[in-house]
């Protein structure tokens, strides 16, 4: 291996870019194995295929063709007529897993959802003794702020903001960025004081809310840095889901964590805007006295897929997905 690179941020230099830069003349005569099909477009970037012909590539292997309608294509075709080896599939599975978010944007307009809950055997997120205690373990919590790293934005009720008074950071060991912050309040009732804005970091904060909430509010927001998205409300007065996971798809957000409580897990699962969910199980019973993690009834059920199964410390990790991933219309070329 002579180079390697990921796509680090929006409007940034593409995986293929950094990869050829650090391989140099070593790229000349080589193969270049990438998990989506490199891009064939002036966007904020010039086109990748015409810098992998630049660089002499040999044989290229792409795991999955571009999914998104509203990018032109062509990327394949272009190395192909530039006397290129262009290999479609390698290792497909794996890629379609690491760009799951990417996927769902692209074809669904919205950032892929994951709902994060710590818990008991018995199923509740709350009503342990002692009340001070974490139900999880340090090493479920040092994975949550991995989750956390891999996700773009973090999302939270204004009922889990008040009891919590959560910063909403990123505070792990390796490097990495705070998650963009948001908070669902169709009241207005978040207080300026609360901890995420006057805890340094440079991720922005969001804000949505609907007309029952007064300017007066709004302005006190803005004041500490917080933005404030007000949207109509829904038919029982709160904050459409499906509106903010439109105007976060808006953003370029391609994932959400959520870590609310049981009302906004209830709320994504009803809605079925909840594409994964990530259950931290403590080896602990709670008893009547705990709340259960999903406020509501679903009907019809959901049926889940267990991918993964992980043990931290005493916890177990479950991660399920639960609906199929989107697919585009064009396949394999």
């Amino acid at each position: 291996m002579v180079g390697q690179g990921y796509h680090r941020r929006a409007g940034g230099a593409h995986a293929e870019v950094y990869a050829l830069r650090q391989a140099g003349a070593a790229a000349a005569g080589g193969s270049l194995y990438v998990t989506l099909e490199p891009c064939n477009h002036q966007g904020r970037t010039p086109p990748c295929s015409e810098a992998i012909v630049k660089a002499g590539i040999q044989a290229v292997h792409v795991a999955m063709i571009d999914p998104n309608p509203k990018v032109p294509g062509g990327g394949i075709d272009y190395l192909r007529d530039h006397g290129i080896t262009v290999t479609v599939g390698t290792l497909e599975a794996e890629a379609r897993s690491l760009n799951r978010p990417f996927i769902t944007w692209s074809l669904r307009a919205r950032p892929m959802v994951t709902l994060k809950v710590a818990l008991s055997l018995d199923g509740k997120i709350s009503g342990w003794e002692p009340r001070d205690r974490y139900v999880s373990s340090k090493e479920s919590l040092k994975a949550v702020h991995d989750l956390r790293r891999a996700h773009d934005a973090i999302l939270v009720g204004v009922k889990t903001l008040a009891i919590d008074d959560p910063v909403l950071t990123y505070r792990g060991q390796g490097i990495g960025r705070d998650p963009v912050r948001v908070v669902l309040d169709s009241q207005g009732r978040t207080s300026s004081q609360a901890a995420l804005f006057h805890t340094e970091s440079k991720a922005p904060t969001l804000l949505y809310t609907t007309e029952a909430a007064s300017i007066e509010w709004e302005r006190e927001i803005f004041s500490v840095g917080g933005e404030v998205i007000r949207l109509p409300a829904d038919a029982s007065g709160r904050v459409p889901l499906t509106g903010v996971m439109e105007d976060l798809g808006a953003r370029q957000v391609l994932s959400v964590l959520v870590e609310g409580g049981a009302t906004i897990h209830g709320a994504f699962l009803q809605a079925g805007l909840a594409d994964q969910w990530f259950g931290f199980v403590s080896p602990l019973f709670v008893g009547n006295t705990g709340l259960s993690m999903v406020d509501g009834t679903l009907s019809p059920s959901i049926q889940a897929e267990i991918v993964e199964c992980k043990r931290y410390g005493p916890d177990l990790m479950i991660r399920a997905w639960l609906q199929e991933e989107p697919r585009p219309l064009k396949g394999l070329t």
